[in-house]
Parts: C-alpha cells; structure tokens; sequence
C-alpha cells in the first residue's frame, strides 16, 4: 500500500517532496487564479454590452458561484484532507442561508 506523503528518516527524500508538493501546489493557485481573472473580465463584458437584465443578472450569479467553489477549494484549501470538519460547518452555514434567502424571498413574492 503506497502513501501520498513521505516520512523516510532521509531528509533529502522530504525536501523533495515537499518541494514537488509546493510545485503542484502553487500551479493549481496560479490557474484558478488565472480562471477567477478571466471569469470576472466575462462579468465586465456582460455588463459593458449591455445585455438583458435576464442574462445578466443569473449570468453574474453563476460566475460569483464559480469564483466562490475557485476560493474554497484552492485558496482555502479545502480540498485537502483533515478539513472535513470547516467544510462541514461551511456548508451547514451555507444551507442555513440558502434557507434563509428562499424564505425571505417566498414571503416578500407570496
């Protein structure tokens, strides 16, 4: 059985792999980075154009919602192991205020 993580008694072996692991790392950061720039010059020219403010509107939603999974995952680290517990609890206040919203919104309309 194979492990992601090396813990040899060589410290050479460490450095190289905390080195590759930092590498890989940092390339992740710099592509969402690179998307979440691209993303956000689509809202500006969705709004520049002006289009419909029934594309635009959900259209900027939906890009928000990309650039906030970009954060979570890559900036916050939440893809990694050992942070279920954070996640659990950014996604209970996430439902909470989803709910929240919908009631809100459900009472104002009806």
């Amino acid at each position: 059985m194979t492990t992601n993580h090396s813990n040899s008694s060589n410290p050479r072996v460490d450095i190289a792999y905390r080195r590759k692991k930092s590498a890989e790392e940092m390339k992740h950061h710099v592509i969402s980075f690179v998307l979440m720039i691209l993303l956000t010059i689509a809202a500006f020219i969705a709004v520049g154009y002006e289009f419909s403010r029934w594309f635009t509107v959900p259209f900027i939603i939906l890009l928000a919602v990309i650039q906030v999974i970009f954060q979570l995952y890559y900036f916050m680290h939440m893809n990694h192991k050992g942070h279920e517990a954070p996640a659990l609890f950014l996604y209970s206040g996430l439902l909470v205020g989803l709910i929240t919203v919908l009631a809100f919104m459900t009472i104002v309309w009806w």
